[in-house]
């Protein structure tokens, strides 16, 4: 029976993407999907010398869903959308990515990143009671916090930019031009929503614990404290791993260097488990997102690692040829069915999703 429009909508909705995927019906709905902007989809109309009056949004999908355009007519104008939008980006791309690399510290400035409001309001707003106090507070704290958090978000959004389209300049892949949630792309008819990720602290603390390990916070303040390193215990958890292993590591005593060495040496282990198996790390990341930002769709994680120093990973967002090569040489290998079968628990929900995961690992 005919998937119908209003029950690909439906499944859409209820992140039954990789169901979706595995019906020829839903496949064309998403890739339909995929074009989002009215502009997008009437130029396939156009494409395809299909005469619509006045239809704009959902109203326009379902009236180019319920057409005779076949697949292979949606494939060729997002081909040629992409190729056209593409060719705009390429001209000052080199530039751009020289310009990232003015970027000398990733820093969010206590500015939590999807929730700027909110920490301004709770931070600020309702914490401070006097005139001269807030405007002391935002001259001396928060415009520089500002600075930092529009910095961060400058960074990431140009460098999302540029491993998106490595991705959609490689022939296996199908671009999903209109940027909606939940599809960046399809690999070979596979919808995926890639998501540029580090080696989570969250995941190497929960290895340690069931290791029986304490956590690395723990003893690099225990070690500071024994030799007198000061160190400010109000820090963010990740702002202060960061800040105790940078104090630890200059420290000259030869338990010093041990402590980093294991601790180091544990991240590396975790790191090559993760690259030789990673259904345990992709079970964590989908089970560890952020309750605003939950949804089930086929994920396609690349992994950013700078073996050497864990925290300058973010550093490698900027690396494109380096990115170029390791992405490119995943896609080339990609088999018919690509990605791996995972089933992961939500707020009591079981989910099964098609994912992957890509490991850029960089020794300095």
């Amino acid at each position: 029976m005919p998937l119908t429009f209003s029950q690909a909508i439906r499944d859409f909705r209820n992140d039954r993407i990789k169901e979706l995927s595995q019906d020829p019906d839903g496949l064309r709905f998403l890739k339909l999907r995929s074009l989002s902007r009215t502009e997008y989809m009437e130029r396939l109309a156009e494409d395809c010398n299909i005469t619509h009056t006045g239809l704009r949004g959902e109203r326009l999908l379902r009236f180019l869903y319920e057409s005779s355009i076949t697949i292979q007519q949606i494939e060729q104008t997002i081909n040629t959308i992409y190729s056209e939008e593409r060719a705009e980006r390429q001209q000052g791309e080199d530039e751009l990515v020289s310009q990232l690399y003015q970027v000398a510290v990733f820093d969010w400035g206590g500015l939590h990143q999807n929730s700027l409001e909110k920490t301004i309001v709770d931070n600020y707003v309702k914490k401070i009671r006097t005139y001269e106090r807030l405007c002391d507070c935002i001259e001396n704290e928060l415009h520089q916090s500002m600075r930092d958090y529009v910095l961060c978000s400058w960074y990431n959004h140009w460098t999302s930019r540029i491993i998106e389209d490595i991705f959609r300049d490689h022939p296996v892949i199908l671009p999903a031009v209109g940027l909606i949630k939940k599809i960046d792309f399809f690999c070979k008819d596979v919808p995926f929503d890639l998501k540029v990720t580090y080696m989570p602290e969250g995941f190497i603390h929960d290895k340690r614990r069931d290791e029986g390990l304490r956590p690395e916070n723990t003893l690099l303040k225990r070690f500071c404290r024994e030799h007198d390193i000061h160190f400010n215990s109000d820090l963010p958890d990740a702002r202060l791993r960061e800040d105790l292993w940078a104090k630890v590591s200059d420290h000259p005593s030869q338990s010093a260097t041990q402590l980093i060495t294991d601790l180091k040496g544990k991240r590396i282990d975790y790191l090559e488990s993760a690259i030789n198996d990673p259904e345990e790390l992709i079970r964590w990341l989908y089970e560890n997102q952020g309750v605003r930002r939950f949804d089930a769709s086929n994920r396609l994680f690349l992994v950013l690692v700078d073996r050497d120093n864990f925290f300058d990973s973010w550093k490698l967002k900027r690396a494109k040829p380096l990115l170029i090569e390791k992405i490119q040489s995943h896609l080339d290998e990609v088999p018919d069915t690509p990605g791996l079968q995972v089933s992961f628990e939500w707020d009591g929900t079981s989910y099964n999703v098609t994912t992957d995961a890509i490991f850029v690992v960089h020794s300095r």
